[in-house]
């Protein structure tokens, strides 16, 4: 099986503009993701799919590989597939799986990126494979910041809510009885698609359950692709504010 990662990497952004080319000691945030992911085992290739020069000149300076992507792209899924469509495929050739990597994760565990990839090694039943955290702490339970997923007994995704979900009917009406009563899991974003599934997804309408909760993946769950969530005890940690910088740099004692 043959599999890329693309890092999607946009210098825009209302609440961070210019966040890839951002400095974490001494490294920008695109380089330690990128240098992350290059250490994972079983990838093809990697490359970071951007829209601005900036950040095209910053990735040749330490030899990245990389492809440019139009600005107007709405999301990072269509900056994936247009980055493999038009570009790494005429130098790699077709692969198997796409891993779709953020680029405000600087530390993300390579062991991540190989659990998505391995997955799709089980059958040629998964379409899409992601991530799951079991919920340990009652503040994430109903933040609405923090996405929650139920699977089936085969790991297959039924839903995705900013809400706590399965609703228990019969708990007290507190965050800790809640996770007493039954396992909740939030929704870690990292993507693998078979490469034929990406080119599919692209071509998909918005749907109402993406519009009412304002999650991309409910436009696949809606027309009838698989997402297998694989559990995790990874941790993800992205930079949304420049604020969080410093948090990152506590949390990794830096």
């Amino acid at each position: 099986m043959k599999a890329i990662a693309i890092i999607p990497a946009r210098y825009g952004s209302s609440r961070f503009e210019g966040k890839p080319l951002a400095d974490i000691m001494g490294k920008s945030m695109i380089r330690r993701v990128y240098e992350q992911v290059c250490r994972c085992t079983g990838l093809a290739g990697v490359w970071v799919a951007t829209d601005d020069e900036r950040i095209a000149a910053h990735l040749d300076s330490f030899g990245a590989r990389y492809c440019m992507t139009s600005p107007d792209l709405p999301n990072g899924t269509l900056r994936c597939y247009r980055a493999y469509a038009d570009t790494v495929k005429a130098e790699i050739g077709e692969v198997d799986v796409i891993v779709n990597v953020q680029g405000d994760e600087p530390f993300i565990a390579p062991q991540a990126i190989e659990t998505v990839v391995k997955a799709f090694e089980d059958g040629p039943e998964k379409d899409i494979v992601t991530l799951v955290k079991r919920i340990a702490s009652p503040d994430f339970l109903f933040d609405p910041n923090v996405v929650k997923v139920v699977r089936d007994v085969r790991g297959r995704a039924l839903y995705f809510s900013r809400q706590a979900i399965p609703f228990q009917r019969d708990a007290a009406a507190d965050a800790g009885a809640w996770l007493h009563a039954t396992p909740y899991f939030k929704h870690i974003g990292l993507y693998a698609y078979r490469s034929e599934v990406l080119a599919e997804l692209v071509a998909l309408e918005t749907g109402r359950l993406e519009k009412a909760e304002s999650l991309e993946q409910l436009r696949w769950l809606e027309n009838g692709y698989t997402i297998y969530g694989c559990e995790t005890d990874y941790e993800s940690v992205s930079v949304d504010r420049p604020e969080d910088i410093e948090t990152l740099k506590k949390m990794w004692k830096l």
